[in-house]
């Protein structure tokens, strides 16, 4: 390690899209905090989620492998048992604490069922339930009526849960600046995930007429998995217009809007502390959000780029470049443990079995001289309406979805960036799928992936037994 070491502020948002934030250029998202951050570090732009499922994403994120590897196959708490990451397992927090770092966790969990972030390497925890406390005692008389589709919160902005993680994450940020060692702070929001519920001013910052359909929303499933029809049976919204869909649309991007500023209440803090340029700052998502493309709900059972595409950008004025941007594939979660052990100076105690690949030589400006993976790679077992497998090959022209019960998928993202068209039956294609398949299950069997460790499954991607 450096004399001086840096901080580390890690920060992420809970189902954001990348689409939704003002330095995309897509959607009409105002997140002035986000693009100033932008503006001062490197913007991924093309950085995927590995698995768009919040519980087995953030155990991966503190692991540094596919959640797959060691069981985490679905939320602990939303369908059938399932393993989770253990204190036994590696863990780069615990790497940072044994050289020195103290650090602190605020915000969203779901890593393990009964043992909370002290369990595995962070100093401190305040969590969702601390907040939910402190609601209940503050508002006894907030209630809410709308379920998952959200609605205006009654607690006023400064006490929202955006805003009251924000001051607890200032608190800690200067009690860990006071200890005099390096520090590492996780905060991780729990917005905008659904129900959707912005406070005072957030609640009618986007008027619902003026919310543009999603590129993707007039999707007829012509040709596709039988699971994604079925999905608006399962939310009831088989027969929502997007008149019905856009005020639950203007509410996300209101939850978004505030949690930036929430974002900006902390990055602020840091630069009164005078640790903005000896910090390494993080900004990213475990996952989407459909919200209403391809007239779906949540996150479950696709692997569109509503749901895998996700922000990504970090600020690190010792190396990354002020206001750039990196268009190679990368991950947000799995390749963020072997970059910061890199740029710690801490590579002699990576375990030598991450997946990910450190993104210093991207950071630095390297990316048209250094050898990158050319395609992603995403996965998806089942959630709350049942289990249903996916894996997911995705180059800058093509993504091939192995479903494997169901029609697979294919896409032209230069002619169909919205995944309308499902192209897997079309013999034109038939030599691509053949080539995805193949590539997809050699990435899958190196990554220690079960799905293909029996021959029934080799077959389906090897020898054309797949439908």
């Amino acid at each position: 390690m450096r004399d001086n070491p840096p901080n580390v502020l890690l920060i992420t948002a809970d189902q954001l899209r990348y689409d939704c934030i003002g330095s995309s250029g897509k959607y009409p998202v105002r997140t002035p905090n986000l693009d100033l951050l932008a503006s001062q570090g490197t913007v991924f732009s093309a950085a995927y989620s590995h698995i768009p499922v919040c519980g087995p994403a953030r155990q991966s994120l503190l692991n540094g492998r596919r959640a797959e590897t060691f069981g985490a196959l679905w939320n602990f708490n939303g369908a059938l048992p399932v393993a989770s990451l253990e204190p036994r397992h590696y863990c780069w927090a615990r790497t940072l604490a044994e050289h020195g770092y103290a650090s602190a966790f605020l915000g969203k969990w779901g890593v393990h069922p009964t043992l909370d972030p002290t369990a595995f390497g962070y100093g401190s925890y305040i969590g969702e339930a601390d907040y939910g406390r402190f609601a209940k005692s503050s508002y006894p008389d907030a209630k809410f009526a709308n379920g998952y589709f959200g609605e205006p919160n009654p607690i006023p902005v400064e006490h929202s849960q955006t805003h009251w993680l924000a001051a607890r994450a200032v608190e800690a940020m200067e009690r860990l600046q006071s200890a005099g060692s390096p520090w590492h702070m996780a905060l991780h929001f729990p917005e905008p995930h659904l129900p959707c519920r912005p406070s005072g001013r957030f609640a009618d910052m986007y008027a619902p007429e003026s919310v543009p359909e999603w590129n993707g929303f007039r999707d007829t499933f012509a040709g596709k998995p039988y699971i994604q029809r079925q999905q608006l049976y399962n939310w009831g919204v088989e027969t929502f217009t997007w008149d019905d869909w856009s005020p639950v649309v203007a509410r996300y991007y209101g939850v978004i809007s505030q949690m930036d500023e929430a974002v900006g209440i902390v990055l602020q803090a840091l630069d009164r502390l005078g640790e903005a340029d000896n910090t390494i700052v993080i900004f990213t998502a475990d996952h989407g959000d459909m919200c209403g493309s391809h007239r779906m709900m949540d996150k479950h059972y696709v692997l569109y780029d509503d749901v895998v595409h996700v922000p990504l950008m970090i600020r690190y004025p010792e190396l990354a470049g002020r206001g750039t941007t990196c268009s190679r594939f990368v991950y947000s979660f799995l390749d963020l443990p072997p970059t910061l052990l890199e740029l710690l100076g801490l590579q002699s105690h990576d375990p030598g079995n991450l997946q990910g690949r450190s993104l210093a030589p991207l950071l630095s400006g390297a990316s048209d001289a250094t050898e990158w993976r050319d395609a992603v790679i995403a996965s998806y077992n089942g959630q709350q309406f049942g289990l249903y497998t996916q894996r997911m090959i995705r180059t800058n022209e093509w993504k091939y979805v192995w479903n494997l019960t169901d029609t697979d998928e294919l896409y032209d993202l230069a002619a169909d960036p919205a995944e309308l068209d499902n192209k897997v039956g079309d013999s034109a294609h038939a030599g691509l799928v053949k080539e995805l398949r193949r590539r997809l299950y050699e990435q899958l069997n190196t990554d220690g992936d079960a799905v293909v460790a029996n021959e029934w499954m080799r077959r389906q991607l090897l020898q054309g037994s797949k439908l």
